[in-house]
């Protein structure tokens, strides 16, 4: 039996949360890979798209906390994935993760190019990308920090 030497790349891999609201709010704090320990406040919705993601091995995943933002939705994901069957493939998994959580199905587009794959689920908006497409759209900044007017109360990196 083999026996791996340190932590496993999943248990070194951090989620970046951005969060904008003027509430000292840790719903959507960093959490680790490798335990899957989600904020006591975060909610079912957010844990199932956590999990989903992780156990998809998606990267550089960032939450963004839209509440007072927006009324599109309340959460934004963004995710991305190494190559097009890659992003499919972690979509695909977050439709499992939706369907064994007894949760209606995200409405889905862009699945069949797999550069950018968007899933509504009603409060939670997840974006999945290629990193060079998510690099051009750059949705953290058209959503973050560098928005005017715009106060950042942190950001795990």
């Amino acid at each position: 039996m083999l026996m791996a030497a340190g932590p496993s790349a999943a248990a070194r891999r951090r989620i970046k949360t951005l969060t904008f609201s003027q509430r000292n709010d840790a719903a959507f704090a960093p959490r680790s890979s490798a335990s899957r320990s989600v904020e006591p406040d975060a909610g079912p919705l957010a844990r199932t798209i956590t999990v989903g993601l992780e156990d998809a091995k998606a990267e550089d995943i960032v939450s963004i906390d839209l509440r007072g933002k927006t009324t599109l939705a309340d959460l934004m994901v963004i995710a991305s994935g190494r190559s097009n069957v890659h992003v499919a493939a972690i979509a695909d998994r977050l439709l499992k993760a939706f369907k064994s959580d007894g949760r209606a199905a995200p409405r889905i587009e862009g699945l069949p190019q797999g550069d950018w794959v968007l899933l509504d689920a009603n409060d939670a908006i997840v974006h999945i990308f290629r990193p060079e497409v998510r690099k051009f759209y750059n949705l953290e900044k058209l959503w973050g920090a560098d928005r005017p007017g715009e106060k950042r109360h942190g950001r795990a990196g």
